[in-house]
């Protein structure tokens, strides 16, 4: 059984949200993807598509690249909800210069407040050189936060590294 906030961490390309696709399918409640990326060109669409291609009809899909709050009333507790990415979402929340504090308050307490289990996914972006812009590093400096604070909330962190996970908190179900 899945605790009520799980969050999985990764590199790109590491594996880490079909590992958390497959959390959700394993936990036998109906599967609720909530999508946070925008198509900002062609590149992006076909990850998304490659995101799409592996979900059936059995997934509820629900576009949320801003306020997840009102995807999360929406569930219940006989639901599981995948929220992919966190780091979509910042970017969102980041170009659109949002108060970042405000929209990770607003969705800290939504997740506190979901009745489904909910699974988050999110990036791990500080491993790497610091970057040569303000953007990238403001991104950079906001998305640690962010993870530290997701991690903090969550009962289970797991990281997964080239698709093997490495449990953080918590015990895999």
């Amino acid at each position: 059984m899945l605790p009520p906030l799980s969050f999985i961490l990764g590199g790109a390309a590491s594996g880490k949200s079909v590992f958390a696709e497959n959390l959700i399918l394993n936990s036998r409640l109906s599967p609720v993807y909530v999508a946070t990326s925008r198509i900002w060109d062609d590149e992006t669409k076909k990850r998304v598509d490659v995101h799409q291609a592996r979900r059936d009809e059995r997934w509820r899909s629900i576009d949320a690249p801003f306020d997840i709050a009102p995807a999360l009333q929406d569930v219940t507790a006989n639901d599981c909800v995948l929220i992919d990415c966190a780091t979509m979402w910042l970017t969102n929340h980041l170009l659109e210069e949002h108060d970042l504090a405000d929209a990770e308050h607003s969705l800290r307490t939504a997740l506190a407040a979901c009745t489904a289990p909910c699974v988050i996914v999110s990036n791990e972006v500080g491993q790497g050189i610091v970057p040569d812009n303000a953007l990238s590093r403001r991104f950079r400096e906001a998305q640690g936060r962010l993870n530290i604070a997701l991690a903090s909330q969550a009962s289970l962190v797991v990281q997964v590294v080239a698709g093997l996970p490495n449990v953080l908190k918590g015990t895999l179900p």
